[in-house]
């Protein structure tokens, strides 16, 4: 056994309680940044993330971090760039690896919702071919705001599309009830058959006239965001509220789909218009609300998959643009419980993604990063996380000291960043420099990771008078 003992101070959230604001030493870690206005976080199937970045481009960002230097898809001169239009998401096919094919959500001609495939380039695994674009379908958007945006393919192998209400305020235009338009609603079909894509005869409005076939689910009001649970098949839905309310949906796996969400009847659990509504037994209420106040507006969010013996495992995470809150929720026996991960300001969180093994990521909006979301994946139990690294604080002498146990290597990387995602102090712990000082640090919240022997650690440091 080697031990290794380095002057350090810290506030270690391993000891907090699980009520705490970052519960069992959850973080945000950096991840990569330099993006522009990141809105997707999403991966291929292999070990690369790729994110979107607003104003019309998808960059890969590798297993370390690096981001590639050429972009993987640029159709910037075909996106209508401003307020929430741009390019809104991206889903790959479930045959990726061999047909290369990849869809789009954007804002493009005619200020209308453009959905379209393209192909990787050939021979090239980092490129697309920006020539190959074929169109799935086009929908007029009257107004420039509620665009939705997200697409992805559920575990039936078919596209679920989410578009808003149409904009404006309160839908004036009544869309988001009424079955004969796609505004407001969760589109479902088979990309895979047709030309440009058949609707699946499971859908629940098949062959019926006088509603639009490809609706899975109604009543939404702008869900920005929504996911599929990896492990489950149950999906989540999150919807942007009007003025009173942010909403989390839930459709269990299995549902033969059709739940309407009651937008514009109901804004989350509140009569909103109740001209020409049902009752209130045909919608489908939201698991869980917040109001406005602070918060604002609701980024959905992803339930965590990746280490089983993380406390996180099986909890849904979610943020708000507004406030820079992210909360967790999950059902326990009967009841959906909510609880805090944490506050980071200056970041506008935007949306959360995961990698290949169910790793989660979330965009900061306005600074263009990527954080990775710790505390969960060490491949350990936070028991034995707690008896190889202790954290300890020395107020007085401004010194941090850090204690690592077990047969490690004798150099580590420590990185010590802002609540803004800077880099603050940057060095190599080994056994010849074990002291470091933040006397030239304000006093303030700090995010200390810790990389060694590929697993990486990150705390909360907290400098105070």
């Amino acid at each position: 056994m080697k031990t290794l003992y380095i002057n350090l101070l810290l506030t270690t959230l391993l000891l907090a309680p699980k009520s705490s604001m970052a519960q069992n030493g959850g973080s945000l870690t950096p991840f990569a940044d330099g993006f522009s206005s990141p809105v997707t976080i999403t991966h291929a199937g292999d070990r690369r993330l790729f994110v979107v970045n607003q104003p019309g481009s998808v960059v890969i960002v590798d297993s370390t971090g690096n981001v590639s230097p050429e972009p993987f898809l640029d159709i910037s001169g075909k996106v209508i760039f401003q307020g929430e239009q741009g390019l809104l998401g991206l889903a790959f096919h479930p045959d990726y690896v061999n047909n290369g094919y990849f869809y789009v959500n954007y804002i493009g001609a005619g200020d209308s919702t453009h959905i379209s495939r393209f192909t990787r380039m050939e021979g090239n695994p980092d490129k697309a071919d920006p020539q190959s674009e074929m169109n799935i379908m086009t929908i007029a958007q009257p107004y420039e705001n509620h665009n939705g945006g997200d697409l992805i393919f559920g575990p039936d192998g078919y596209l679920y599309i989410g578009l808003g209400d149409g904009g404006s305020g309160g839908d004036p235009g009544d869309r988001a009830q009424n079955p004969a338009e796609l505004l407001g609603k969760i589109l479902r079909i088979d990309v895979s058959h047709g030309d440009p894509y058949t609707i699946p005869e499971s859908n629940p409005f098949y062959a019926m006239d006088s509603i639009r076939n490809e609706i899975w689910a109604m009543g939404l009001r702008n869900p920005w965001r929504f996911s599929f649970d990896r492990k489950t098949g149950d999906l989540w839905i999150a919807d942007v509220g009007q003025n009173l309310s942010e909403e989390i949906n839930f459709q269990p796996a299995g549902s033969p789909g059709g739940e309407n969400y009651g937008w514009n009847c109901f804004e989350g659990n509140n009569l909103f218009d109740t001209l020409d509504c049902m009752s209130a037994d045909s919608f489908a209420f939201p698991v869980y609300t917040y109001p406005h106040g602070e918060e604002c507006s609701v980024t959905g969010g992803m339930v965590y998959r990746g280490d089983s013996l993380s406390p996180y495992y099986g909890k849904y995470f979610f943020a708000d643009y507004c406030s820079d809150r992210i909360w967790t929720l999950h059902k326990d026996t009967d009841e959906w419980v909510k609880e805090d991960f944490g506050r980071f300001e200056g970041n506008g969180f935007s949306t959360f993604g995961e990698d290949n093994k169910g790793e989660l990521y979330v965009a900061g909006h306005s600074n263009g990063i990527i954080y990775r979301i710790s505390g969960m994946a060490t491949g350990i139990s936070p028991e034995t996380e707690l008896s190889r690294i202790r954290l300890f604080n020395d107020p007085l002498s401004r010194k941090i000291r850090l204690e690592i146990i077990s047969g490690i290597q004798s150099e580590a990387n420590l990185i010590i960043y802002d609540m803004q995602g800077v880099v603050r102090l940057k060095d190599k712990i080994t056994n010849a420099k074990n002291e470091f000082s933040t006397a030239g640090l304000p006093y303030g919240i700090y995010l200390v990771s810790l990389r060694m022997e590929g697993k990486l650690w990150t705390q909360k440091l907290v400098i105070e008078r």
